[in-house]
Formats: structure tokens, C-alpha cells, sequence
């Protein structure tokens, strides 16, 4: 009996999804005039005349392209000010932390009711029929879902406004229903990292644990801890194990050791793609790790190609105009109370019958591979600020992940060409890392006890190593620079190789 209504449910939700999946660009434009009519009578709404936009090409045409710090203005009106109907027509009472900007140490996202059920959870559900659909033996909805949250507070900063990162508003407001197959607010949404690490350890081996939510750099630490302390596999205390739905950073790290501690060939890995200002992809096969996008929750997307990255009004792209194969900047309006804001993101289409893509890097050098999200300003503040404490001065630097391995934690590597040595190396890399948690809140998050990042490995190079390098590859001098942050180890290994050889 449960199982039937447990499959008219998914087969209910596979619905929705075949729908835009059959009618992608009606879709995007019935989402587009439902944005409008709601954001007209906003003070952002009645800035930008929504009145008078007719169609697509009349918004791309009279609302510019936003990022974070075009969005102050009105995001100040609600969080100091107290004002409501600025971005959106329904209150805002909630707003997601997420990784800082050059003036921030922390964005404040704005969280609706509306981007929560017909966005967040919607998708969630949709998910779900998604694995079902492949996967037609699907029994995790008999088990418990073991869910691995932020560690946020959630704060009320007056007025009923509260924040907090997106998992732990997403669990604080989760239906009722769907709380009971998951793990307890009570622990998930503890603020001390060590006490949560062990009640859901506590919790996980007496239940029967069927899938995992999170993100893998955090679940690893976890599943590391629980399989110490038992001194058991993973497939005995949860023999009913299926899927882990991850997202968050690349899997592709982490997925050697999750295989390793996961011995059980069936067991799948199911990549999502929600942020703290929507939820944009889920995974549509078991044999790919494309993403099906989301049109249906409450989301307007515009794609702005390569060549216009860098440029004040870039020209965008809407659904129907995209070709696969090439690398997009992910432009959004939301229900949200976001409007063409610019999220950072790329991706590059797979396939536009359905629309499916893969997640290609960001904008801006950056290194995301355990969710800290560090930009280049963040580094340079950080860097800066470690020269002073030591009395040092960088001639050139970069720097990248080190993966989790068997016997360590992840890290960032730094390899620091100096002007003048500081001091003591051991003092600058101690203050470099205390100024990256000032500056970055998710990096913060991540270095806390030591689990999922630890402490910056600071290696320092001969004089000239960086010119050597460039001439031997043919890219000294020019516009040739020196990739200051990179998410990945391939310039890195390349030049430590030079330097051994």
C-alpha cells in the first residue's frame, strides 16, 4: 500500500516535469509574465517601469544586468530600513548567508515563501520522481534520508526578518510531512559543528538510512568519523543504503573515497544543482551527470555568452537562442526578488531537447572544492594583511586544492614567489589563514576544528620561478598573468613538475 502511494506520488511529480520538459520556452515565458505582474508594483518594479515591458526582448532591453553590489540599495531598504514591496510583492522574511563579495564578508540572498514552495521544495520533490523514474526499484522513501545542513545560526535580526544559509532555511521550514523521514531539526540545525557531528552520528547508526543529502566535502567528514567509531562498514549499519543527492561543490574529488567507503556497486551518486538563490538543475540518468534545467519554479534564465562576460550591457541569450557546446554565464529573475542578476555560475549545454548541461566553472578565478568559495579579492585582503604581520612583500603567488586524501583533510596550496621573505613562514601562513576567516565567512565554516579544510599550506619559490616558468610554456610577457586562484590542480602540478625537474 505504501509503495503505490509513495509511486503515484512520483509518477504525479514526473508529470510536472515532462510537461516544461515538452514545452521549455511557453514555460519560460509564462514564468517571465508571472515575475512581471508580481514585481510591478515594487519600488524595483516601478523603477524599471515594468509597465511598460510587453516582452522579452523589452526587458532585456530596459532592466540591466545586476550583481550583488548593484543590489544593495534595495536589499538595505528591507534587512535597515524595514521596508517591504521593494523587490518583491509578498514580505521577505527570510534572508540565505552566502559566500561574501569584495565589499561583504557575507551576501544576504532574499528568501520568499514563494521561492521556497514553488522553487526549493518543489524541485525537491521533482528530484525525487526524477531518480524513481530511473530507477523504478527505488525503496530509500522507506528509510530515513540522512541530511547534512548548514551550520549557520539562524538569526532574527528584527521585525521578523530572520538569516541563516539556505539548508538551514530550507529545514527550518520544511513541510511537516516530510520531517519525519529525515534527520531531526533538533540536530541539524545544531550551531556547534562537533556537537552536530556526533548527534548525527548518534542518530545514523540506529536508523535505517536509505539516502544522503549534502554536501560531499562535509558528508565525507561524517561517514569518516561514523565508520571509526563503530569500526564497521558503511553497508553493515545500513545495509538498505541507495543514493547519495549531492551538491553544493564537484563531486569529482570526493568520489574515489566515497566509492571506497561505500563498497556496493548499486549505490548512486546524483548530482543537484540548488543555491542559495535557487534551485537550477537535478540530474536526469544514471549514466550521466548532466543536469536537466529547472523551468518551472519560478525562475526566468538568460545566458550571457563568453565574449560579453567582461562587458557593462552584455548582449544575453534567452532559452530559445542557446546552442550547446558553448560556455554560458547563468543570468536569473526569481521569485526570489531577483531580477537579471548575475550569479556567478557557468555552464555549457549538453542537449537543448531537453535542456540539459553540466557545470563549467565561474566567471572569476576562484577555488570552490570543499563550498568556501574564495575569490581573488578575498585572497589579496588575506594577503595583504599576512605581508604587514610579517614584514613581507609577494612578487607573484597561486594557489589550489589539495583533495582530501586517506590519511589527510583538504587544504589550499599556496606557492609564494617573495619580494622579501617574512619572517617566519609559520606566522604567515597562521595570519593568512586568521584573515581569509575575517574576510570569508564560508571559508570560515569549512576551517572550523580542522575537519573539512585545514590550514593553508604555504610553500615559498626561488625568485624568478614564475618568469622561468612562464618562458618555457611560450607566455612570458604580453597579457600572459599568472593564475592567482584556479579550482583545480592542473596549473599547479604543471609548475611544482617544472620546479622538481
Amino acid at each position: 500500500m505504501i509503495t503505490k502511494i509513495a509511486h503515484r506520488f512520483l509518477d504525479h511529480k514526473y508529470k510536472e516535469v515532462d510537461k516544461f520538459i515538452n514545452n521549455p520556452i511557453s514555460t519560460q515565458q509564462k514564468i517571465l509574465s508571472y515575475l512581471l505582474q508580481n514585481g510591478g508594483q515594487t519600488v524595483f518594479g516601478q523603477q524599471y517601469q515594468f509597465n511598460k515591458i510587453k516582452d522579452k526582448d523589452d526587458y532585456r532591453l530596459q532592466v540591466p544586468v545586476f550583481h550583488y553590489e548593484d543590489l544593495r540599495l534595495f536589499l538595505d531598504k528591507i534587512i535597515i530600513d524595514k521596508q517591504q514591496n521593494v523587490l518583491w510583492n509578498k514580505p521577505v522574511k527570510w534572508f540565505a548567508m552566502s559566500s561574501g563579495t569584495t565589499e561583504d564578508k557575507s551576501k544576504y540572498i532574499p528568501v520568499t515563501d514563494e521561492s521556497l514552495k514553488e522553487g526549493h521544495y518543489k524541485c525537491g520533490e521533482q528530484m525525487l520522481a526524477i531518480y524513481g523514474r530511473e530507477n523504478q526499484h527505488a525503496k530509500f522513501f522507506f528509510g530515513k534520508t540522512l541530511v547534512m545542513g548548514g551550520s549557520k545560526q539562524i538569526n532574527n535580526i528584527g521585525d521578523g526578518i530572520f538569516t541563516g544559509d539556505i539548508s538551514a532555511i530550507l529545514i527550518k521550514n520544511l513541510y511537516f510531512w516530510a520531517k519525519f523521514s529525515r534527520t531531526p531539526e533538533r540536530i541539524s540545525l545544531l550551531p556547534d559543528w562537533e556537537t552536530k557531528l556526533q548527534a548525527l552520528t548518534d542518530y545514523a547508526v540506529k536508523n535505517d538510512v536509505r539516502a544522503f543529502m549534502g554536501v560531499p566535502s562535509w558528508l565525507l567528514v561524517l561517514l569518516k568519523k561514523i565508520k571509526t567509531d563503530t569500526g564497521r562498514e558503511l553497508t553493515d549499519i545500513w545495509p538498505n543504503l541507495e543514493v547519495f543527492f549531492h551538491g553544493g561543490v564537484s563531486f569529482t574529488p570526493y568520489e574515489e573515497q566515497y566509492r571506497k567507503l561505500i563498497q556496493k556497486p548499486e549505490m548512486y551518486y546524483w548530482e543537484t544543482y540548488n543555491a542559495s538563490e535557487g534551485y537550477f538543475g537535478i540530474q536526469f540518468s544514471n549514466q550521466s551527470k548532466d543536469m536537466l534545467l529547472m523551468l518551472d519554479s519560478g525562475i526566468y534564465y538568460e545566458f550571457i555568452p563568453m565574449s560579453e562576460w567582461d562587458k557593462e550591457k552584455p548582449q544575453t541569450l534567452t532559452l530559445d537562442e542557446v546552442k550547446t557546446g558553448q560556455n554560458y554565464a547563468i543570468l536569473i529573475s526569481t521569485n526570489g526578488g531577483l531580477w537579471r542578476y548575475m550569479i556567478g555560475d557557468t555552464i555549457e549545454f549538453t542537449s537543448t531537447n531537453p535542456y540539459l548541461f553540466r557545470i563549467t566553472g565561474r566567471t572569476k578565478n576562484f577555488i570552490n572544492a570543499f563550498g568556501e568559495e574564495l575569490i581573488i579579492d578575498n585572497a589579496e585582503k588575506a594577503l595583504s594583511e599576512a605581508c604587514k604581520a610579517t614584514g613581507a612583500q609577494i612578487a607573484e603567488y597561486t594557489a589550489a586544492p589539495v583533495y582530501f586524501g586517506d590519511n589527510n583533510t583538504g587544504a589550499h596550496e599556496w606557492l609564494i614567489e617573495f619580494a622579501i621573505e617574512p619572517s617566519n613562514i609559520e606566522a604567515f601562513t597562521l595570519s593568512l589563514d586568521e584573515n581569509l576567516k575575517k574576510v570569508n565567512s564560508d571559508y570560515e565554516a569549512k576551517r572550523s576544528y580542522n575537519l573539512s579544510l585545514g590550514i593553508p599550506v604555504v610553500k615559498s619559490l626561488p625568485r624568478g620561478t614564475f618568469n622561468e616558468w612562464l618562458k618555457s610554456i611560450g607566455k612570458l610577457g604580453g597579457q600572459n598573468k599568472v593564475p592567482r586562484l584556479s579550482n583545480n590542480r592542473d596549473y599547479i602540478d604543471r609548475l611544482i613538475n617544472f620546479i622538481d625537474e
